[in-house]
């Protein structure tokens, strides 16, 4: 029997920074498409929106003219929950489900941080993407031209305007570049392998969306022919979201990749206790865009579907399965075994336990788990436990346990999850500290942040306890007693000095401790470079153990001038610097070992 393939709609995601105007992009789309129904119109699948052959041609009619290409694909899918979170468990061993990006960005405010944040996901799922530089109609004197190409666009503009963008388009393909990208404008591009396409669109008025469309399918149909050719023989599909619906209980919205999903199905995911094997009871599309009006009547039935496609699937036992797993089809028994034990490893993937100093993470999906666990390895930073689900006193013991060891890794980050107040004050009581956040790489940034921070802050209180080095010259006729304290006017030459430390001099012969600091009568806590200042030393007689006109240098004690040599040189000025350099070549004439 012949294998039936069919070439697939492109899973086609949009990612950003907030208020880039990702869902408006999508909704304009949406509305450019469901304008043209005498075309076929639009159907809205579970979390993604099927654009079909006929509705994209007439959405790019007036720019196909223009470029004589003839499209082959059945149509775009694209996911509608816009976002990290919706890319995170579109997941894959080795890859992402979608099968490209685009990556949304403000015109006006060029690279953000979730525009950074949003690449290093694509380039760790190995998804290729173009970039819609969007708000062109924010441009000072922009002149709408609603749903139009870009090249009829920039025709009514004036030459300001249209330079405006072209400066704008460079400053973007400036910050790609440090980024490691080679970006253009999509027009000037002859090699789309190695250039990043930069579509200029507008959201609100639908100008450059037919250029967006037709470059992702340019795109799709020219390098993704066999990745877009799949059979019945070979499904893949992976759970979006669990989702409660009255009446239904726990149902799974899916995305189709490949093959064929059908109601009697047996499947397979991954859940909270192990594999979770079912049986498809139902599958359930929801009406057309135009036909959603009626809230009682949302869903229809069908008996299957096929990629590309998005269904919410009702069956037995899905609230135990976690978004971001594989859904696999089970077509016969003696696969099961096999099956589960495939599922089981690719969870283990990323679930870590281990013996080892490290953070506690916990996320709230395989596709977040994958995700953070995969960015901490790329930083170096260990892990101890991550697992799904919400923070639990298990973790918080965990993280305590780390903590005795290592203050800065006896911590917790929560993607995505909850965390109960009464396991918040645990935590604090025992000193454990609980990141939280729903971006990725914001919640690291804020965990390595906290621990420069406080290795800062302990450096800095290390460094204020150690005696810092100082020079000081006896001034000669300036002797105020000369004994019982010897007490005289010194210049400070460099670093500094403060009541308290002792003081040797060029041979390394111990003077005496500085008892008190006056300037101008009062006494003072410390004395700096190129001041000249009084100061006061108990047991010593000038003229016997410290002479007018020499040099006399703080005595630095051997354990802080290790520190200040190896750890703390570049905090030191140069005059101090050279100070100490002074005074350990004087001790090391008496003993070569010292502070070494």
């Amino acid at each position: 029997m012949q294998e039936t393939t069919w070439l697939r709609e492109p899973i086609v995601v949009v990612l950003g920074h907030v208020d880039h105007g990702k869902t408006s992009l999508l909704d304009k789309m949406r509305g450019t498409i469901v304008a043209q129904r005498e075309a076929g119109g639009i159907t809205q699948h579970i979390g993604a929106s099927l654009f079909p052959y006929d509705a994209v041609v007439e959405a790019c009619r007036r720019l196909l003219g223009e470029v004589r290409a003839q499209i082959r694909l059945p149509g775009l899918l694209f996911i509608d929950t816009p976002g990290h979170a919706a890319f995170a468990n579109l997941r894959k061993r080795g890859g992402s489900v979608a099968d490209m990006a685009i990556l949304v960005v403000d015109v006006m405010q060029g690279v953000q941080e979730q525009t950074v944040e949003s690449i290093q996901l694509l380039r760790s799922r190995r998804t290729p993407f173009v970039v819609a530089l969007n708000k062109i109609d924010m441009i000072p004197g922009w002149r709408p031209v609603p749903d139009a190409p870009l090249k009829e666009a920039l025709a009514r503009q004036d030459r300001r305007v249209v330079e405006e963008l072209e400066t704008r388009t460079y400053m973007l393909v400036g910050e790609l570049s440090k980024l490691g990208f080679t970006a253009d404008l999509y027009t000037r591009i002859t090699d789309f392998r190695r250039t990043l396409a930069i579509v200029p669109v507008s959201a609100k008025t639908g100008e450059g969306i037919p250029d967006l469309l037709l470059v992702i399918l340019g795109l799709a149909q020219t390098f993704m022919a066999k990745q877009l050719t799949v059979s019945e023989d070979r499904f893949e599909g992976v759970v979006l979201e669990i989702v409660e619906e009255e009446g239904l209980g726990a149902t799974a919205n899916v995305v189709v990749s490949s093959g064929v999903l059908s109601e009697g199905d047996t499947i397979a995911a991954i859940g909270r206790r192990g594999p979770v094997v079912t049986k498809v009871r139902a599958l359930l599309m929801p009406k057309p865009l135009d036909e959603m009006r009626d809230p009682r009547d949302r869903f229809r039935r069908v008996r299957s579907v096929r990629a590309s496609s998005g269904v919410k699937v009702v069956a037995e036992g899905l609230e135990e399965v976690f978004p971001g797993s594989p859904l696999v089809l089970v077509r016969e028994e003696s696969q099961l075994s096999e099956i589960e034990r495939m599922l089981e490893e690719e969870l283990a993937e990323f679930r870590i336990t281990t013996d080892k100093v490290g953070l506690v993470v916990k996320a709230d999906t395989i596709g977040s788990l994958e995700a953070i666990v995969n960015f901490l390895r790329e930083r170096n930073i260990p892990i101890r436990l991550a697992d799904i689900g919400k923070v639990s006193k298990r973790d918080v013991v965990e993280a305590e346990v780390v903590r005795r060891k290592d203050p800065y890794l006896g911590n917790i980050l929560a993607f995505n999850v909850d965390v109960d107040k009464e396991i918040e004050l645990e935590a604090n009581s025992k000193g454990v500290r609980i990141f939280k956040g729903t971006v990725l790489f914001r919640l690291v940034d804020e965990y390595v942040g906290w621990v420069e921070e406080r290795r800062r802050e302990e450096e800095e209180a290390e460094f204020g306890k150690l005696v810092k080095p100082g020079k000081v010259k006896f001034l000669e006729g300036f002797v105020f007693r000369r004994s019982d304290p010897a007490i005289f006017g010194v210049e400070v030459l460099a670093g500094e000095i403060a009541p308290g430390v002792p003081l040797v001099n060029s041979s390394g012969r111990h003077v005496g401790e500085i008892h008190q600091i006056q300037e101008s009568g009062r006494p003072i806590s410390r004395a700096t470079v190129g001041m000249k200042v009084a100061i006061s030393i108990r047991g010593v007689t000038v003229g016997r153990q410290v002479k007018e006109g020499e040099v006399l240098y703080v005595a630095v004690p051997e354990r802080d001038a290790r520190l200040l040599l190896s750890k703390f040189s570049s905090r030191l000025d140069e005059g101090s610097r050279r100070t100490l350099d002074e005074l350990v070549s004087i001790m090391r004439s008496q003993n070569p070992l010292w502070a070494r």
